[in-house]
């Protein structure tokens, strides 16, 4: 069978079960099991002096420990393989978490609060409507990219291995990747590799986002909004999602009890943002998703 035909049963499994609570509430989660890989190289290598030389050795290990387990497993057969590029994708977990905000915001503000700070890395406390509704949002739309379009391209590209490569990539680069004075850069590589990897998956998820919700007339303004990002890829979907939704995403937002002044993506759209624009998100992405499902089953006929 060919990656695309895999693919599109996976895509459908993950679509409707998701991530059972009874089942990884009894076995550890292999996003988990890639986290602690990640921790052990970080307590075993992050040490000592040529922090970014032992960095590149790190992300290496780790590519080449996930790229064979991954071969390892496609001896099992299709089935196997469904599986567990199944349980990569997180389509449904993603929009599950993100509808969350919405029903939170409905209840009242404390409880939108604690919901979206389930999804995102800044401060939450002191957030406003309009601020939890637009991070959910950018949230929903960052990890349609790097949770859904990028693994499935990379399953499409190199099966289980291309698969579990970009996982543990991404997952390094969530845990290492940032500027910190421990891992500015002992992380430096996990990070530039995963914006290499994430290149083409987060412009093919803005041009599927920007299809579905019928603005890809736009596309030169989601072009130029996308480069004023602080992320090299993020800022794509992202602008995509805030010219379907015709509000601004991105701008100031607090880290750590600083203020950052980060640019407005589609800063001429409304910043007034609800619960009712996240559901909005929450269609698109789905929209998109079968969008790129049909796509799969065009790539599947066609070989």
């Amino acid at each position: 069978m060919t990656t695309a035909a895999l693919l599109i049963p996976a895509l459908l499994l993950d679509a409707i079960f998701g991530e059972p609570r009874w089942l990884w509430s009894r076995l550890p989660h292999p996003a988990v099991l890639m986290g602690r890989a990640v921790s052990l190289v970080d307590q075993t290598l992050n040490t000592g002096k040529q922090r970014k030389a032992r960095g590149v050795l790190a992300i290496a290990l780790l590519v080449v420990s996930a790229g064979w387990l991954g071969w390892l497993l496609t001896l099992f057969g299709p089935l196997v393989q469904i599986l567990v590029a199944a349980i990569l994708l997180a389509q449904r977990s993603l929009c599950d978490h993100v509808e969350a905000v919405a029903d939170g915001l409905r209840l009242d503000l404390t409880e939108g609060r604690e919901a979206v700070s389930m999804i995102v890395s800044r401060d939450t406390t002191g957030m406003t409507t309009p601020q939890i509704a637009r991070s959910a949002i950018e949230s929903g739309a960052e990890n349609f990219s790097d949770g859904v379009v990028a693994p499935a391209f990379w399953f499409l590209i190199g099966g289980l291995p291309g698969l579990m490569i970009y996982k543990i990539t991404n997952t390094a680069d969530s845990m290492i990747g940032y500027k910190t004075p421990r891992h500015k850069n002992f992380g430096w590589a996990s990070a530039r590799l995963d914006d290499v990897l994430n290149l083409i998956p987060a412009r093919l998820s803005a041009l599927m986002i920007a299809i579905v919700g019928l603005v890809l007339r736009s596309w030169s303004d989601i072009t130029q909004d996308a480069r004023r990002h602080r992320s090299p890829n993020a800022g794509w979907p992202e602008a995509a999602m805030a010219r379907a939704l015709r509000i601004a995403l991105a701008g100031p937002r607090s880290y750590d009890g600083k203020l950052q002044e980060f640019a407005w993506v589609n800063a001429s759209g409304s910043k007034s943002a609800s619960a009712h624009s996240i559901m909005r998100s929450i269609h698109l992405l789905w929209a998109s998703w079968a969008f790129g499902l049909a796509l799969t089953v065009a790539i599947a006929v066609l070989l």
